[in-house]
């Protein structure tokens, strides 16, 4: 039995941007947007998919604090999947002040962010469920 015959919602899920060639890449080469909690940097790909990589400094707090962060940020780009525009690399850069903020804080800035940056497909706010 397949996954799709047990009614499972399918949503499309960005791709990890794991090569540090990539990541430098899309920092030096590409376009950059921030607000007070993220950096957003895109770089068109050429490929048929989104690509995303995201950055948390040592300085924010250790290991435990910044997987939180990073966990935030994913499910926050889930959110946008099925409205990312395809053919494009993707960075979030955490700053020192996303350590206080919440998953609603977080998912605002991100798509906030995605809006600037003109990789959304449109400017629905995601379902989250």
């Amino acid at each position: 039995m397949q996954e799709s015959d047990r009614g499972v919602a399918h949503t499309t899920r960005p791709r990890r941007l794991a090569n540090s060639r990539d990541f430098r890449r899309v920092r030096e080469q590409g376009r950059c947007w921030s607000d007070s909690r993220l950096v957003l940097c895109v770089y068109p790909n050429g490929l048929d998919t989104v690509r995303v990589g995201y950055a948390v400094s040592k300085r924010i707090g250790k290991a435990v604090r910044r997987n939180r962060i990073k966990r935030l940020m994913r499910e926050s780009v889930r959110g946008y999947g099925d409205l990312l525009v395809t053919g494009w690399d993707i960075v979030i850069i955490a700053r020192p002040r996303v350590s206080v903020a919440g998953y609603w804080d977080v998912s605002s800035s991100v798509g906030h962010l995605l809006g600037q940056a003109g990789v959304l497909c449109s400017a629905e706010t995601p379902v989250v469920g």
